[in-house]
């Protein structure tokens, strides 16, 4: 599939995954899963749910529900998940001034995320992130073909399974470690960079597009 270009665009696309990459999504998705508890009669240990953030929705139902119901519940979940989680989600740090750094870089600032599209756009349209497109329903290496389809040359995330999507794609990965895998987990999945936070990132964008330029 063709890259989707944009004269106007000079600069790099960069791809950033969205829970807890862009957003802290921990309150408002905890808040979810106790409704989704009250709702259904089953207990889902929201306390570690939030602690293991990334994969999709469906890989976490089926820890807490036989396989048949799985499906009507995760149905059940995104409809609930309006509700409960978008007025508590926060913003990470660093989030509005890395997609202003891609911007100002001439380039555009996609999110693709294993979270279903309509809520993940929910989430930006109240925390006023700044996305040119975004992409949901894709994990892992799902995610490289959104990021080849839009000519994404980095992606940024939290998650192995982030990095898997940026290889999958041929982009440079840029792993923060502000999701639930370590450094070093990021480093031995094949992360290019790692950063602390979000906040590291318009410096390390800057010199990225300076080398870029001289080559």
């Amino acid at each position: 599939m063709a890259a989707l270009e944009n004269p106007a665009h000079t600069g790099p696309v960069v791809g950033f995954d969205l829970d807890m990459t862009l957003i802290d999504s921990r309150p408002g998705i905890h808040a979810t899963w106790r409704a989704l508890t009250e709702r259904t009669g089953t207990y889902v240990d929201a306390d570690l749910v939030v602690s293991r953030l990334g994969p999709p929705l469906v890989d976490e139902l089926a820890h807490w529900f036989p396989a048949e119901q799985i499906a009507e519940m995760a149905d059940l979940y995104r409809e609930m998940y309006p509700t409960h989680a978008i007025e508590g989600t926060l913003p990470m740090p660093g989030v509005h001034e890395a997609m202003a750094a891609v911007h100002a870089a001439g380039g555009r600032a996609i999110v693709v995320t294993a979270k279903y599209e309509p809520n993940a756009k929910l989430h930006l349209a109240h925390l006023g992130i700044d996305a040119d497109a975004v992409i949901g329903d894709l994990w892992a290496e799902g995610k490289g073909e959104a990021l080849r389809e839009h000519g994404a040359s980095v992606y940024v995330g939290d998650h192995t399974g982030d990095v898997r999507g940026a290889r999958t794609a041929g982009a440079l990965s840029v792993a923060v470690t502000t999701g639930p895998c370590s450094a070093e987990e990021l480093r031995a999945a094949g992360a290019d960079v790692v950063l602390a936070d979000l906040t590291a990132f318009p410096a390390w964008l800057e010199s990225y597009t300076e080398r870029a330029a001289r080559r």
